[in-house]
């Protein structure tokens, strides 16, 4: 495993023995605690060994998104028990049902805008964070997120989840959009797996039309003005990268018509049967054919595009796709 994972994994190991052994202090008859610590003894001894992440049956690395999820892992997926199989597919199942539970309606109207996304994973879970938030004060008009966490599999759901969190909790503390990224970015630094970071276009749209757009490292967003296509570039570094990414924002003014599309690197990185991707070229001249009548027109514009490209071969990664319309 690369050194910097392994460093955390390490911390987190021996903060886990250490709590337990604070426990069999005063409770020392607890012998599934005892045999606990034995389990997280003999992962520090493999790590000091060099073979912690290596499976124990086969002697190939185990996936590196089921050692961050569970640091005692000790099996490849290929080695699993029928038990282990059935446990982890039931916990995936559950894992998927709960992250489709944090995504916002398919379709959104809100104060003369009309939001459509559509969400596909390559697996059970994704890595890809889909948020709307209205605020409270209507005045402060619809915060929407898009973003892609690092790696894939259950430990990079699990960081959409605490990205969810962290964006609801502070478009309620009134932030603006800048001081709003800027402190998503601390927090999301501060509190996730250190390996991780999340590239995300985050922006808040007002009644009267106005839409403010602050990008992360992420793919940059698609602003199509009739058959004009603008580029609204990254004004910042991805979240987790530095402790205050100092974001800038886009202001721009929409009228009726206008459309911003937000997309994952599921979309511009797709790869057809001869190996050539999709890139973000076709992108564009797949909605320069006609004015979208609708988000969800525009949504289905991109993916019907992409499908024709893409012809027999499959997904490669998750893809997410938003389209932001104003309507009125």
């Amino acid at each position: 495993m690369a050194d910097v994972a392994t460093t955390f994994l390490h911390d987190q190991l021996v903060d886990r023995r250490q709590k337990l052994a604070a426990v069999l202090n005063w409770q020392p008859q607890e012998a599934h605690l005892v045999r606990l610590l034995n389990d997280v003894d003999a992962a520090l001894a493999r790590m000091d060994q060099g073979t912690y992440g290596i499976c124990e049956l086969c002697h190939e690395p185990v996936e590196a998104s089921r050692l961050i999820a569970d640091p005692l892992t000790r099996y490849c997926l290929d080695h699993l028990s029928a038990a282990e199989r059935s446990a982890l597919e039931y916990d995936l199942e559950a894992a998927a049902g709960l992250q489709r539970g944090l995504l916002p309606p398919a379709e959104t109207h809100h104060d003369g805008w009309e939001v459509a996304h559509r969400y596909r994973p390559l697996g059970a879970v994704s890595g890809d964070y889909c948020d709307l938030v209205a605020d409270e004060a209507p005045e402060r008009g619809l915060f929407f997120f898009l973003g892609d966490v690092s790696g894939k599999g259950v430990a990079a759901s699990m960081l959409t989840a605490q990205l969810h969190a962290i964006f609801g909790s502070l478009v309620a503390r009134r932030l603006g959009v800048a001081p709003l990224m800027n402190e998503a970015s601390h927090v999301f630094g501060r509190s996730s797996l250190s390996p991780f970071f999340a590239t995300l276009v985050g922006g808040r749209a007002d009644a009267g039309g106005a839409l403010e757009v602050a990008n992360a490292g992420h793919c940059p967003p698609l602003l199509i003005r009739g058959g004009a296509v603008t580029r609204i570039e990254p004004s910042g570094v991805p979240l987790g990268i530095a402790g205050n990414g100092d974001y800038r924002v886009e202001q721009l003014q929409l009228g009726p018509g206008d459309v911003l599309l937000i997309y994952t690197d599921g979309l511009t990185e797709a790869s057809n049967a001869a190996d050539e991707e999709y890139g973000e070229d076709r992108v564009i001249d797949s909605i320069r054919t006609g004015i979208p009548a609708s988000a969800r027109d525009a949504v289905s514009t991109l993916l019907q595009g992409l499908e024709q490209f893409l012809g027999t071969a499959g997904p490669s990664d998750d893809l997410t796709v938003m389209a932001i319309r104003r309507s009125a």
